[in-house]
C-alpha cells in the first residue's frame, strides 16, 4: 500500500471512503472520466451504467500508467443530480467494487448544475502516489 489513512484519535472511521489519507511515491493526476467508452460513445443514461463506465475509464487510465487501484488516494465526484446518485447506491456500491475495490480513498461527492458532456450524468476525478 502506497498510502495510509489519517483518523483523528476519538473520530469515527467513515463507512465507504477515508476522512484522510498520507502517502509516498510518483503522483498521477487523472482528469474527470465520464460515463462514456473510449470512442466518447454512452451506452446508457442510467446513473449507475455511467458510473460503472467512468470507474473502469478510471481503472484503464490506472493501469497505462502503471498504477492499480489501491494506489488512489483522492477521488472527487461531480453528480448532476444527488438524489439520483443516492438511488443509485447499490449499483454504484458494486461498480466501485468491481472497479476500483476499496475503500481507503479520500473521498468528496459534488452536485452540479451541468456537465460539459451533455448527457453525461457524472464525472470522476483522481489522483493516485504510485510506490517508487
Amino acid at each position: 500500500m502506497t498510502h495510509q489513512v489519517v483518523l483523528p484519535a476519538g473520530w469515527p472511521r467513515p463507512k465507504g471512503y477515508a476522512n484522510a489519507v498520507v502517502a509516498t511515491g510518483r503522483q498521477l493526476y487523472i482528469a474527470g472520466m465520464i460515463g462514456w467508452d473510449a470512442d466518447q460513445r454512452f451506452h446508457s443514461d442510467d446513473f449507475g451504467a455511467q458510473a460503472r463506465q467512468a470507474l473502469q475509464n478510471v481503472a484503464d487510465v490506472l493501469k497505462e500508467a502503471g498504477a492499480r487501484p489501491q494506489d488512489i488516494v483522492r477521488m472527487t465526484w461531480y453528480v448532476t443530480d444527488k438524489r439520483e446518485y443516492l438511488a443509485a447506491g447499490r449499483a454504484v456500491g458494486q461498480a466501485f467494487r468491481d472497479c476500483i475495490g476499496h475503500y481507503d480513498i479520500a473521498m468528496t461527492a459534488v452536485e452540479v448544475k451541468a456537465l460539459i458532456e451533455d448527457r453525461a450524468k457524472v464525472e470522476i476525478e483522481v489522483t493516485a502516489v504510485i510506490p517508487d
